[in-house]
């Protein structure tokens, strides 16, 4: 799995940084990607990238400002000229259908494709055979969602070695050991599959939170994550003005990293008036907090492995 910026500033793009999006792409089989956000620009970022429209599956929307959402019909309206573009699902608060609905009636837009939008509640919103994302409400000015996507474990490794002491063929009988079931050797002998299949490998959980205050939903989403990708609006010392307009400090971020055990957190949504030599600034003064803590730019790349036992 990994994550690319496309856009790491926040209210406004600036020279260096466009407004917020983040792709995730997702490993084999799926051989697709997700997008949070789409602010202004978000598909000529994209043409920057090694990331295809046809191969985007689903987007999701944390909330409704311009500097995360402006994009949105521009980049839908382009995939139509993508050849092979698989359905869409968009994912978002209540009233991400009407801005669709209006933006899409008055320039008269007909996709070449199936889109489809939900308008989300808190909770389980999608499950599928390798991940389940949740959803839960942050702390903003508007509605305002953070997302967590946890991939389903994998089986174990086979034993190699013990199978063909064991006398198992390699063929049909390998995957169902490796699939959790029992088998039975022409001899009649019963291989278990406990017996020869290691410890299942987990699954690898990344978090993208909105816009937030401090809040106890971005811990709960937050919770024991592989990495956190999490608002620094503001230098340490501005917290009043980080809450007045419903936002977080580069010190807040880090307690929130802290508090829900994560393994790593990146920060973004820097606001215009730092640049990149203050934002590493920032980030020295996070690392006071949280250790493992880096700053997001437009373009940036990280991958997250899974986390395997020593012995596989």
């Amino acid at each position: 799995m990994k994550l690319t910026f496309l856009g790491t500033s926040a209210g406004r793009p600036t020279k260096a940084r466009n407004v917020t999006s983040i792709a995730l792409s997702l490993p084999e089989p799926q051989h697709c990607f997700w997008l949070f956000d789409t602010g202004e620009g978000t598909q000529h970022r994209l043409l920057g990238s090694k990331l295809k429209l046809n191969k985007l599956e689903r987007i999701f929307i944390t909330h409704l400002h311009g500097d995360h959402l402006y994009g949105l019909p521009g980049l839908l309206t382009s995939r139509s000229y993508f050849e092979g573009a698989v359905p869409l699902q968009i994912y978002g608060p209540p009233g991400l259908q009407a801005f669709i609905d209006c933006v899409f009636h008055q320039s008269g837009v007909h996709l070449g494709y199936e889109l489809s939008i939900t308008e989300i509640v808190s909770g389980q919103i999608v499950t599928d055979d390798f991940f389940t994302v949740e959803a839960a409400e942050l702390e903003h000015r508007m509605q305002c969602f953070g997302y967590r996507v946890t991939e389903h474990s994998q089986p174990g490794k086979l034993n190699l070695p013990l199978l063909k002491t064991l006398g198992v063929p390699s063929g049909p009988m390998y995957g169902k050991l490796k699939q959790g079931e029992d088998v039975t050797l022409p001899s009649g002998e019963m291989i278990r599959s406990s017996d020869v299949v290691g410890p299942p490998v987990a699954g690898r959980i990344i978090t993208i939170l909105g816009d937030t205050r401090p809040c106890e939903n971005a811990i709960t989403l937050s919770k024991d994550a592989d990495l956190i990708v999490h608002e620094g609006t503001f230098a340490g010392g501005m917290e009043e003005k980080a809450a007045a307009y419903g936002h977080s400090t580069v010190l807040q971020a880090a307690e929130t990293a802290a508090k829900a055990n994560v393994k790593q957190l990146v920060m973004t949504h820097f606001s215009s008036r730092f640049d990149d030599a203050a934002i590493e600034l920032l980030v020295q003064d996070a690392k006071e907090i949280f250790a493992n803590v880096s700053a997001a730019h437009d373009y940036l790349e990280i991958n997250v492995d899974r986390v395997t036992s020593e012995t596989d």
